[in-house]
């Protein structure tokens, strides 16, 4: 094996369900750029979790995120810690981050579903949510940018949601806008991602401060399909 590959096989070794990698250059911000592969992973969360979700999120899907996230975090950590062994720049991103830098609203440092597209990981839903060929949405993304070159893998630019409507019929707060993703396209296009926001908070609070939904999640059928298999 190559040294991409061996890198590929160490990560799942580590936990990782899908790795990719990608070139990012292009959509960085400049005091990145020179980190311009990024290393793009999905770990897969719990099916049996997700069947429990109904109307509204479980007690126990928001613990499952956060675990899931506390994972990822751990796990970029270690792919940083092996590249910098290799004598390489890294720097992971954090898997739940929300920071407003330009005092309009929240955003990671870098989005996960970028690198994620690039890496040849999955594409975008309708739900806003990264969707995979093998478990749909529901997977958690990490991100580890470099400075090491490695072999990439193919882009994906073109969304495999069809004509499917799930997602946007079950979102219990209207906030998906039904648009077929494509790279250029803006977020607001997708989701609006205030009414999801309020919604959350205003409707889940009993379940825990920072609650998600996964209603999305779980209707879509890329993801419902696993379980037919």
């Amino acid at each position: 094996m190559n040294q991409t590959e061996i890198l590929r096989q160490k990560i799942k070794e580590m936990g990782a369900s899908k790795v990719g990698f990608g070139l990012l250059e292009d959509v960085l911000p400049n005091d990145l750029k020179h980190l311009k592969t990024g290393i793009s992973i999905a770990i897969r969360l719990s099916d049996e979790i997700i069947s429990h979700i109904k109307d509204e999120p479980t007690h126990t899907y928001f613990h499952h995120y956060r675990t899931a996230n506390a994972f990822i975090d751990q796990l970029t950590l270690r792919i940083s810690m092996e590249l910098q062994s290799l004598g390489y720049l890294a720097m992971a991103i954090p898997a739940s981050q929300s920071v407003n830098i330009d005092g309009k609203e929240y955003r990671g440092i870098f989005q996960h579903r970028t690198a994620a597209t690039r890496a040849g990981i999955g594409w975008i839903g309708k739900n806003g949510c990264l969707v995979t060929e093998e478990f749909g949405p529901r997977v958690r993304l990490g991100t580890v940018l470099t400075n090491m070159e490695l072999d990439y893998d193919d882009t994906i630019i073109k969304s495999k949601c069809g004509a499917c409507t799930k997602c946007i019929k079950a979102c219990p707060a209207l906030a998906l806008r039904g648009a077929l993703w494509h790279p250029n396209i803006e977020r607001k296009e997708l989701i609006d991602v205030r009414a999801c926001s309020t919604h959350m908070h205003n409707h889940y609070q009993h379940i825990g401060r920072g609650v998600v939904c996964g209603v999305c999640i779980k209707v879509c059928e890329k993801g419902t399909n696993i379980l037919k298999r």
